[in-house]
């Protein structure tokens, strides 16, 4: 179950950022390169990014362990002929291939933004995607980075912890599985976060704030073409299934 709290904090950050429309572009844009063929989204939240897949024309399947979440993803979407499913779906049940037979090796694409910091097992999480997948198929990862601005927006959110690339190649890099792409995203957005999180200790992401920093995403791309490299509020990590590796 999810703390109603922690749902609430959650609820009110995805409607902030829903809002922050050159930002969840730019968000999606980055990841669109990887992303093909019969595509899961994992984590939906209220569809911020699943909006842009579904009016490009991708086919797409939206999952959410949250029934509060679902019930807003079909109310939003449903109407979508290249909604392909929507599951509630549980990113690190360990019993996996028994209680969802039917999305074993079905999809070319799976992504999850993020997601993988709020599971407590994040590596019987990977090792879900890796089933879900198609031979050959990517898996996408975005999460935030570095440990040092956990704060209390984390903690309201429930994080569980933050990755470096170095920390989240070691879950996702298991067998079966080849990193392909890896990079920072959002410069801009750790000046924000700590402050913010860390030295107004606040629950959710400012509408305000929010609101400035999408008005100036183009100014913040060109930050991170050139900082891009050395840091970031998330880290991106494209990681391939085996075109030989058959599900086990």
């Amino acid at each position: 179950m999810i703390n109603d709290d922690i749902l609430n904090h959650g609820t009110e950050t995805l409607e902030v950022i829903s809002d922050a429309g050159k930002f969840n572009q730019w968000m999606y844009q980055t990841i669109k390169p990887y992303c093909s063929g019969n595509i899961l989204e994992v984590g939906s939240g209220i569809g911020n990014i699943s909006q842009y897949f579904l009016d490009d024309g991708f086919e797409i399947s939206l999952s959410d362990l949250s029934p509060d979440y679902f019930n807003i993803l079909e109310s939003k979407f449903s109407g979508f002929d290249n909604l392909k499913g929507l599951f509630t779906l549980d990113f690190a049940e360990k019993e996996l291939e028994q209680k969802y037979p039917h999305l074993i090796g079905q999809f070319d694409t799976v992504f999850a933004l993020n997601v993988l910091e709020h599971v407590p097992d994040h590596e019987q999480a990977i090792r879900n995607c890796r089933l879900l997948l198609k031979p050959g198929g990517n898996l996408v990862i975005l999460v935030p980075a570095f440990q040092s601005l956990f704060n209390q927006f984390d903690i309201a959110l429930e994080h569980q912890r933050r990755y470096t690339p170095k920390s989240l190649k070691k879950v996702m890099a298991i067998p079966g599985f080849k990193v392909i792409h890896s990079q920072y995203f959002n410069v801009i957005g750790i000046l924000g976060w700590f402050v913010s999180g860390k030295l107004m200790k606040k629950n959710t992401i400012p509408g305000g704030q929010m609101r400035l920093y999408d008005r100036l995403v183009p100014l913040w791309k060109v930050v991170d073409w050139t900082l891009g490299s050395l840091l970031g509020l998330s880290v991106i990590m494209v990681v391939q299934k085996d075109e030989y590796e058959f599900n086990k």
